[in-house]
């Protein structure tokens, strides 16, 4: 069954058309990403398909029975309605049938009529049985379920929801729109305003429903988690991919090959046939020539290479600087609450770190520490000799807003140093590098739209010719193929990068040192986001495999038979003494304890001017995270033999 067969759409808001005939079918279950560049008319085809907008030719039906939803960017709220209102009116049809059940009931105690008691006795068991299935007596759990999963707590629920922030508006219209659960989903960025346990939460939702649904999305992680279809919209027109984000990604390039070969071997044959058409069109070899020209006339020309290309970014050589670029040493800021205390790390020449953690746990806070903005409440930040620092803050404050482009580009100078020559047009030339080109580059910063903003700070940023970037949320307001030329750049930039990103496809590709906020506490993490997720599942099984049964049952009722035991391979020798769990989880904790000091202990400046200390300090980490080693293997035979 079709469940949507979009056909030929045009849209046009200029002379050049959005879409030029995209054409589409939706099968039910399936979960559809829809990708492209930044203007190419996602959202403008979801609006026509929800019928939010006509398109000027082409058509795009539903099935009968389809019923379709459409996540909304600006949210509308009558006057003091309340969170819980707003969302239990995408259960309002459960509502009503919870409802129609109790007159149900009361009219089948009141009818003195056997026969009228059987018909409304035979309603009150289907309007049952729909609510069964639909979660209908369970209905305030729902709404809680949901609304905990996009981000808003207990506290907001009677609160208008006019008096929310934009952000929590757009989760609350997110919300209202699962629980309504309509048979087509359309989801317009519906991570954005999301912090990462929420849209960890969403892809488990949007993967656990029988929903079909069209995403639009830049954040490639999420799509490569839901999607098990990828379209591909560019020049109005679209393309299909079987599979998610990652299989679009590597079928592209594949089919990119074959296209650019096909291409190229036409054009080359054309050519060659137009080139003899010239030479011979009078004399001997006309009659050939004019063959060729009508062949040429009939030629089904290979159209060229779909290719979406991205910004050629690119950031400049970075200077030599000290071996450690940055250290942070007993840190600690709080405003209306504790961030972070005690705080210490430090990220040598060359490394690209990236911190992760929850909104408003800091991290922004920590990166104005780090480049000056802000003074801490204890500790300090030293960095090495010879460090230059380039900073993009989230908001591009530092971009001024009411200059044009080529001129925002232009890096403010130290005192210290003399100004460098840097016309206009090498400023356009920095500025094209990072896709912003033509009569943009007059505009003013603050009508250019969200993508070209954020790649003009990126091209102020790489004015600076810094050797240590730090970079918050840099790949906001970006599309994907901006994402994967500024992943690009870093991974060739040979300076230091420290880095705050929740695009966690970004963190993978482009870090190999996490800093994660986890609760009241940072920890370092060797490797980028799936290392540190390889991490925790590691720890949730560690920590499950330690725990004690908690099902009631004696030792012998769960010891295997002795005839199980025969048919069970031997386990292998002992190489450690017996020991209890708990006596080596003691020491574990201990020793990690033991090496976060001794990390604290080399960090610190009146160590580091001691040779002889360092020496021992350093020899005393090797020998406690050896020993650390070793308690692992224990703690792991020990589980084994439990």
């Amino acid at each position: 069954m079709i469940l949507l067969a979009v056909d030929s759409l045009v849209k046009r808001f200029g002379p050049e058309p959005v879409l030029a005939g995209a054409t589409l079918d939706v099968r039910p279950g399936e979960r559809i990403s829809l990708v492209g560049p930044n203007g190419t008319g996602k959202t403008t085809l979801l609006r026509i398909i929800a019928g939010l907008e006509e398109p000027d030719s082409g058509t795009a039906e539903l099935h009968p029975s389809c019923a379709v939803g459409f996540l909304q960017q600006h949210a509308e709220f009558a006057a003091g309605e309340t969170v819980w209102q707003v969302a239990r009116q995408g259960l309002a049809d459960l509502v009503d049938m919870s409802h129609q059940a109790e007159v149900l009931a009361h009219e089948i105690a009141r009818s003195p009529n056997p026969e009228d008691r059987r018909r409304l006795a035979a309603r009150f068991d289907r309007v049952q049985h729909v609510l069964q299935l639909r979660g209908g007596f369970n209905v305030d759990h729902q709404i809680e379920r949901v609304l905990f999963g996009v981000g808003l707590s207990e506290a907001c629920y009677e609160q208008p929801a006019r008096q929310l922030s934009g952000g929590q508006q757009n989760r609350l219209l997110l919300a209202r729109l699962l629980l309504a659960s309509p048979d087509l989903l359309l989801l317009d960025e519906p991570s954005n305003h999301l912090d990462l346990e929420g849209t960890q939460w969403l892809e488990e939702f949007l993967v656990e429903t029988e929903k079909t649904l069209i995403v639009v999305s830049h954040d490639r992680y999420f799509l490569d988690a839901v999607a098990t279809r990828t379209l591909e919209l560019f020049q109005g027109t679209i393309e299909s991919y079987p599979g998610n984000f990652t299989a679009y990604w590597r079928q592209k390039e594949e089919r990119l090959l074959v296209q650019e070969r096909t291409y190229e071997k036409q054009r080359d044959e054309i050519e060659k046939m137009e080139e003899f058409v010239r030479r011979n069109h009078y004399g001997q070899k006309h009659a050939q020539a004019q063959d060729r020209k009508k062949r040429l006339e009939k030629i089904d020309r290979v159209a060229a290479p779909r290719k979406i290309a991205g910004p050629p970014m690119s950031f400049p050589a970075a200077s030599r600087t000290g071996d450690v670029v940055c250290r942070a040493l007993s840190l600690a800021k709080a405003f209306d609450r504790p961030l972070f205390s005690d705080l210490s790390f430090e990220i040598p020449r060359g490394q690209r770190w990236g911190m992760l953690g929850p909104n408003a746990s800091g991290k922004t806070t920590l990166l104005r520490c780090i480049v000056g903005e802000i003074e801490p409440d204890a500790g300090a930040v030293k960095l090495a000799a010879g460090v230059r620092m380039g900073y993009l803050d989230q908001v591009l404050a530092l971009v001024d807003s009411e200059q044009p482009a080529v001129e925002a580009v232009r890096p403010a100078t130290p005192p210290s140093e003399k100004p460098r020559e840097f016309n206009e047009q090498q400023r356009r030339d920095l500025l094209a590098k990072f896709g912003v080109t033509d009569d943009t580059v007059f505009q003013s910063v603050k009508t250019l739209s969200g993508g070209e903003r954020s790649r003009t700070g990126l091209a102020r940023l790489a004015a600076q010719e810094a050797n240590f970037l730090v970079l918050d949320e840099p790949t906001n307001h970006l599309d994907i193929w901006a994402r994967d030329a500024l992943e690009q750049a870093l991974l060739k930039f040979d300076g230091t990068v420290l880095l705050v990103s929740h695009d966690r496809y970004f963190l993978n590709r482009v870090v190999d040192h996490m800093l994660v906020v986890e609760g009241d506490r940072f920890r370092v993490i060797e490797g980028n986001y799936d290392d540190y997720l390889a991490f925790l599942r590691l720890r949730k099984e560690t920590m499950a495999t330690a725990a004690p049964s908690d099902n009631g049952a004696s030792d012998e009722a769960r010891a295997p038979s002795p005839s199980a035991r025969r048919d069970q391979p031997a386990r292998r020798k002992r190489r450690f003494p017996y020991r209890k769990l708990p006596d080596l989880e003691h020491d574990i904790l201990a020793h990690e304890f033991q090496i976060e000091e001794l990390h604290a202990a080399l960090a610190d400046p009146a160590n580091l001017r001691d040779g002889q200390r360092v020496k021992s300090l350093r020899a005393q980490l090797d020998e406690v995270q050896a020993a650390l080693k070793a308690l692992y293997e224990h703690w792991e035979e020990a589980v084994e033999f439990e």
